[in-house]
């Protein structure tokens, strides 16, 4: 692993889809310790953002770095450090919050090299955190959509990657499940992790910086 500081670094990134400008040139930093929430109108790119962050989108020009090394070049070392909660939950229906959440960490501990496991935290607690302690062995299938996003937020009580990329997580989560989630972000950036986040919520979380993407007016279309 890198001995460079845990930094990500957006350089000229530009990217357009279906020939459209979503963002051009876009400069951003996230230091150790430190939270950055993208936000702007529907379809200015947000999602697309993250996503190139993740490594899931290559459509794009300009550079993603990770501690001062391009993130492609860390290929799986750098998909250890990064947890990813997209739209999606990534909840398998047939199975249990308890099975999806012991499913996950058996994903993480294969070739990571950041522990996913948090002391003095268990699959069990981790789910009661979330208020689903009565429903661990319910088939996910029978959870509303709610409580499907509470099973997958279960994951940040466990995650230890230094950087998180959250895709509107409060989406479909109480007032309560919501202060739990800005406590544990508030503890990922003690820790000295880092936070990339869109959401619609006016979340709480100390020192956490905005920018806003905005359509462009000018078109790529050819």
């Amino acid at each position: 692993m890198s001995n460079q500081a845990a930094t990500l670094e957006l350089h000229a990134l530009s990217c357009e889809r279906d020939g459209r400008l979503l963002f051009d040139k876009l400069e951003q930093r996230i230091d150790s310790g430190t939270a950055l929430r993208v936000h702007g109108a529907n379809g200015s790119g947000k999602t697309t953002l993250l996503k190139i962050v993740a490594g899931l989108r290559s459509e794009f020009e300009g550079s993603v770095l990770w501690r001062g090394q391009r993130t492609s070049a860390f290929g799986q070392r750098f998909r250890s450090e990064l947890f990813f909660l997209g739209h999606c939950v990534g909840i398998k229906a047939a199975l249990t919050p308890r099975e999806n959440l012991q499913w996950w960490l058996s994903l993480q501990s294969s070739g990571s090299q950041a522990s996913a496991i948090a002391d003095g935290h268990s699959v069990e607690q981790a789910l009661i955190q979330f208020g689903l302690g009565g429903m661990l062995d319910t088939p996910c299938t029978r959870l509303s959509a709610g409580q499907q996003r509470r099973a997958a937020l279960a994951r940040l009580c466990l995650a230890r990657q230094a950087l998180w990329v959250l895709d509107e997580p409060a989406t479909a989560v109480d007032a309560e499940g919501i202060g739990l989630l800005e406590r544990l972000c508030e503890a990922h950036l003690q820790r000295g992790g880092l936070l990339l986040l869109t959401t619609h919520q006016q979340l709480q979380i100390n020192g956490l910086r905005e920018i806003e993407l905005s359509v462009p007016t000018a078109d790529l279309r050819r």
